[in-house]
């Protein structure tokens, strides 16, 4: 057993041993109050005192007390419970400590719920306070509660008293060991017990411990599905400290959290301001005009390069910079020598017009001229606002016959689901398997540079595109995937996807989605058409997408770093807290 003087040594210096591991590692206080719990329930987080009255009378002074309260008629007699059997014993206790049942502890009262078909049970504001789990903190104060009852429901429902100001509540269903103090009167739920006829001092330690307890290994077996019922609580094994080291472990357990939580509120303050300090510099170079104010920018990131994608938020908003800049024309140097993009467009006209005399498309119904008040912003030297369906020299939607649950084989034909289309990214395995008896239809067979946006599902799947690539033979598309194609290759697919893949065109394709809920909307082929692409010329939209890719692989790489440290620093944190 750990010394007095070497138990208040390796928990004095707890935090301030570990202040940098805990604070650094993404569950490093929480695991700080885990060991602080840990180290309260084994009796190693306050020196024991000899002069104590140990637990044991503790107890008997409990067992005098309920058996006045049964004879006053203000508890029911309990049940006998089993005595603590040593193979339930998880570790030894210090001397005056007892493992304790924690019906022989206290009593306790389950709530009710009222009907809620019947109105006349339900209060809006000037009810009663009803507690349910959502309510309850996983260890903390209720100070309101989201539902009330009706006197109506005292009367037919309750007939009983609330849970009076500070009574200590208790989850046992589906959230098992939530634990709170109340500072309003109030009913509960079902799922909540609320202790009874409990010292101060005991409420409190058990305030603490209460989840650990609930939850640690040694009650598994007495808890059915997401549930322990009444006797399985009674049951629940407490680590019963002496009424006045209760006292020195509920004073230090405050004092200890309370460090935590300056700990946890420091951690949050450095990442908000990060975040924000990041959002500034990158707004910068979005929103401005002038090339030395970008420039700027620039050298201020890279010179607090290290500290500012030291968070995971940082490193997405640079993926999101780095793709909206790319539209706008800022990520590459412009190159005066480059044909610009109004040249494309009368090729492509050309072109468009040679097919239509050759008898290979119909003439195209005209889209609408661009207004000047669509034009979310002004486009370098050479490029050129351009509705995509301009450049669009077919379109078409798949098929989607019912289909086996397993993806095809190399040698079956497949129909891809909406999952193969991610952001920029193809994934020709998520497909399945056409049944035999289906006759494949190859007109919907994926070819490469395909340009695929899916038309329909949940909202936040409705207009994802990518460029097929690494296509297999026998991939057909589904009726929920659009494909186009641009003429005669005079737009790169990969700077079309990268366009419609941020900024003003997701804008625009959020605008134009429809459907009566959010879990299955849609877009049409003919709004797909309508969007406004940002064209520049050919030659820079291969460097935009060469860059992007290029800057894609770092924020790849910073995400991998970041990823890696976390597991060091998780495996410091486990290594040194065991």
């Amino acid at each position: 057993m750990m010394g007095n003087r070497e138990c208040e040594s390796s928990v004095a210096g707890l935090l301030e041993r570990h202040f940098e591991v805990a604070f650094s590692a993404p569950e490093g206080v929480k695991k700080l109050r885990e060991l602080i719990l840990t180290l309260a329930m084994k009796g190693t987080l306050v020196p024991q005192n000899p002069n104590d009255q140990p637990a044991s009378e503790l107890l008997k002074e409990i067992e005098v007390e309920k058996q006045r309260l049964v004879k006053e008629g203000k508890i029911k007699p309990p049940k006998s419970l089993p005595p603590v059997r040593q193979d339930e014993v998880p570790y030894e206790l210090p001397s005056g400590w007892e493992w304790v049942r924690l019906g022989v502890l206290t009593s306790y009262n389950f709530g009710k719920t009222p009907a809620s078909k019947n109105p006349v049970y339900w209060s809006d504001n000037d009810g009663y306070h009803w507690a349910s789990i959502a309510d309850m903190p996983t260890r903390g104060y209720l100070e309101e509660t989201t539902k009330r009852v009706t006197q109506l429901a005292i009367s037919d429902v309750f007939k009983y008293e609330p849970a009076p100001v500070g009574s200590l509540l208790m989850s046992f269903k589906l959230s098992i060991g939530k634990a709170a103090i109340t500072k309003i009167a109030t009913y509960h739920n079902e799922a909540i017990i609320s202790f009874v006829n409990l010292d101060q001092q005991l409420k409190m330690y058990l305030f603490w411990i209460l989840f650990e307890v609930a939850n640690s290994g040694n009650t598994k077996g007495a808890i059915k599905g997401s549930t322990l019922n009444s006797e399985s609580i009674s049951e629940l094994l407490i680590p019963l400290p002496p009424l006045a080291e209760q006292q020195r472990i509920v004073a230090r357990i405050d004092e200890l959290m309370a460090r935590c939580d300056a700990l946890e509120t420091l951690r949050a303050e450095r990442e908000e301001k990060r975040v924000a300090v990041h959002a500034a510099a990158i707004k910068q170079l979005l929103d401005t005009q002038d090339a030395d104010a970008s420039a700027k920018a620039w050298r201020f990131i890279s010179r607090n390069f290290g500290e500012l994608y030291a968070v995971k938020e940082n490193v997405a908003e640079l993926r999101k910079a780095i793709l909206q800049l790319a539209v706008m024309g800022k990520l590459v140097p412009q190159d005066p020598n480059d044909q610009p993009a109004s040249e494309l467009l009368k090729e492509i006209e050309a072109e468009k017009q040679r097919l239509v005399k050759a008898g290979k498309i119909k003439k195209q119904k005209p889209l609408p001229p661009i207004n000047p008040d669509e034009v979310p912003y002004d486009l370098p030297k050479g490029w050129e606002w351009v509705r995509l369906g301009e450049a669009i020299s077919y379109m078409d939607a798949g098929w989607s016959p019912k289909c086996e649950t397993r993806p095809a084989s190399d040698s079956e034909w497949g129909v891809l689901k909406t999952t193969a289309v991610q952001r920029l990214e193809f994934l020709p395995h998520e497909n399945k398997s056409l049944p035999i008896k289906l006759t494949p239809r190859p007109e919907y067979q994926v070819e490469e540079k395909d340009i695929l946006i899916t038309r329909a599902g949940p909202k936040n799947r409705v207009g994802i595109c990518c460029v097929a690539t690494s296509v297999r033979p026998k991939l057909m598309l589904s009726d929920k995937i659009i494909r186009f194609k641009i003429y005669g290759d005079l737009i790169f697919p990969n700077y079309c996807a990268l366009s419609l893949s941020t900024g003003y065109c997701v804008e625009q394709i959020e605008s134009y989605k429809s459907g009566m809920a959010e879990s299955q909307m849609n877009i049409s082929q003919e709004k797909v058409k309508r969007l406004l692409l940002p064209l520049p010329p050919l030659p820079e939209q291969h460097r935009i997408v060469a860059r992007v890719d290029e800057l894609m692989i770092l924020c790849d790489t910073l995400e991998s770093q970041l990823n890696a440290k976390k597991e060091k620093q998780t495996e410091l944190l486990y290594s040194i807290m065991v």
